[in-house]
């Protein structure tokens, strides 16, 4: 008997049907270089140096943010040490020398120092303008410092003293210095806390006052010497 063979169907694979809403995914675009740094709202490149921080008060600054920092640290003579000496001044006054090409103007200062303990010292300079004069009659009022022996806040003894057209007398006192004008300057400066001054000759010029009162003062002896 013959056999009949059935002829076998070859299985065909389809590929899958792709979906009606799918979209092929773009190619990401090659990454840009970085851009160089600019200002936080100008677009222009900030200068070398300048590519950094919050420059606030203080200095330039560093950092993400460039900005220029405004003025900070101390101001020239901040810490300037405070010198030991009082000052006062008892006059400035402007004065004049003729010469060939004309009137040349310059300041005179007198000014009068002392610590409180006992040194005191009268200058009297001149200089282009106010301050340069102080400044010189200062450093001149130091190089003729002096001490005055004093007993319990005052004058161990009564002195007078004459100095051109001013004679003053020093007469020991108590509760406060009563006198005016340079006699109470230049006693409050040297530390003296009673003292009655008279002027015997009254006169405007100021200098010749205070001279007369440093004179009368450095006439004062301690007084183991006066005995």
């Amino acid at each position: 008997m013959e056999t009949e063979i059935e002829p076998q169907s070859e299985a065909i694979e389809t590929p899958p049907a792709e979906s009606a809403g799918a979209v092929e995914a773009p190619v990401p675009a090659p990454a840009a270089p970085a851009a160089p740094s600019r200002g936080p709202a100008t677009g222009t490149r900030l200068p070398a140096g300048r590519q950094g921080g919050f420059g606030g008060r203080g200095g330039r600054g560093g950092g993400q943010f460039g900005g220029r920092g405004g003025r900070g640290g101390m101001r020239r003579g901040g810490d300037r040490p405070k010198s030991e000496f009082d000052q006062k001044v008892l006059e400035i006054a402007r004065v004049s020398r003729v010469t060939k090409g004309g009137k040349r103007f310059s300041f005179r200062a007198t000014i009068v120092i002392g610590d409180g303990k006992g040194r005191v010292g009268v200058g009297m300079a001149k200089g282009k303008d106010v301050a340069q004069s102080v400044q010189k009659a200062v450093n001149q009022a130091k190089k003729y410092l002096f001490v005055v022996p004093l007993k319990h806040g005052t004058i161990p003894y009564q002195v007078e003293a004459k100095y051109n057209s001013a004679v003053v007398i020093l007469k020991p006192g108590r509760g406060g210095v009563k006198a005016g004008g340079p006699v109470r300057v230049v006693a409050k400066l040297a530390g003296i806390t009673g003292l009655t001054g008279k002027l015997v000759e009254r006169t405007n010029n100021k200098l010749n006052i205070a001279q007369a009162t440093i004179k009368a003062l450095k006439m004062i002896r301690p007084l183991a010497q006066h005995k």
